[in-house]
């Protein structure tokens, strides 16, 4: 019976034994995976901090001069809590007012002092003109970028400010690198003309309040569109943050969830937008890719052919066709108003 129990006892030792280096490496192995990701979520956690305090620069170096004449307003964006600066400048029997919506870390001049000459060039073909700072940008206040994700309610902002100060019955946002993100999310987020109360109960106070709809938009012009609203993002995070190529999907979603949004497929939303668009684009923009803002012109092409232009620049990267070249920029432009807004403006008259 001793012999027994005490092999009984030495074979369940040697069990224990076997198992013990087992057990041992798959904590270790536990152990590492667990650093990995708490490693990973330190490095989402610093990358979007970094991206959110991104602050666009003040203007400079513009002497007022070699400005058109303008007025300086401050305003609240549709958050009530953000105070935000931008210039009005005001033409002779306008027949829109434009307002442009910079890119992230950008400002009210987003192609500096060369701008001027498309605000003369607005100007005299009577186009009221607003530019103002986005929110952490110029002067404007805010603590944080947010690449559109909270930005919309600037535009809506900026829009019920031009709709106090202007005689223009609508606006044409002029939206660029995110700021169409902005501008597509500001049209969404407004109820559509002629809304019942029970629609309108769906809408948040500040919004029901702003006093316009869907409607007062009546067109957009769109530099560099991106199929997804985190696509601004997820190349930022590749070309400029510590192991970008690991984190470019989880960075944008930590921004998004700090600023309450979610992605947004612009490419769906600028198709069946029922209003004038015109898509300008650089051939060589490797940032936000050329063949994916394709895609987004033939889907639109395909829903509002007869509502859409678009213009792709030679040789221009991101954000680059301004400065490529900058007659074809404004002549595509002007094409587009003309097309859309010259013609109806004209009419109206003809009828009165």
């Amino acid at each position: 019976m001793s012999r027994v129990s005490s092999g009984f006892v030495s074979f369940s030792g040697s069990v224990s034994r076997r198992k013990s280096p087992f057990i041992t490496r798959l904590a270790l192995a536990l152990s590492f995976v667990a650093v990995l990701i708490i490693a990973f979520i330190v490095l989402t956690v610093y990358s979007s901090n970094r991206l959110m305090n991104v602050k666009g620069n003040i203007v400079t170096n513009v002497p007022s001069n070699i400005l058109p004449s303008y007025s300086t307003t401050s305003f609240e964006s549709a958050d009530g809590q953000t105070s935000l600066q931008g210039w009005f400048f005001k033409t002779k029997n306008p027949i829109s007012t434009i307002i442009v919506v910079h890119d992230a870390g950008s400002n009210r001049l987003p192609f500096g002092v060369e701008m001027i000459d498309m605000i003369e060039g607005w100007l005299e073909n009577h186009y009221n003109v607003f530019l103002f700072d986005q929110r952490n940008c110029g002067t404007s206040g805010g603590d944080c970028c947010t690449y559109g994700y909270l930005e919309w309610q600037d535009v809506l902002g900026a829009i019920a400010i031009v709709k106090q100060i202007s005689v223009t019955t609508d606006v044409i946002l002029c939206g660029i690198g995110t700021g169409c993100t902005s501008s597509v999310l500001a049209y969404a987020n407004l109820p559509p003309e002629g809304a019942s109360e029970q629609d309108l109960s769906r809408y948040d106070a500040k919004i029901k309040n702003l006093g316009f709809s869907k409607s007062y938009i009546a067109g957009m012009i769109l530099d560099s569109p991106a199929k997804e609203s985190d696509d601004y993002i997820k190349p930022q995070v590749v070309r400029s943050e510590p192991l970008g190529f690991a984190t470019q999907f989880s960075v944008p979603y930590a921004i998004r969830v700090s600023s309450g949004g979610s992605n947004l497929s612009l490419a769906a939303e600028i198709a069946r937008l029922p209003i004038p668009v015109l898509i300008i684009y650089g051939g060589h923009d490797t940032f936000i890719g050329a063949d994916k803002i394709d895609q987004i012109i033939t889907e639109r092409s395909r829903l509002n052919s007869s509502i859409t232009k678009s213009v792709m620049v030679s040789g221009a990267g991101y954000l680059e066709e301004y400065t490529i070249n900058k007659n074809l920029y404004m002549e595509k432009i002007q094409d587009f108003l003309d097309s859309y807004y010259l013609i109806e403006n004209t009419n109206a008259k003809t009828k009165k």
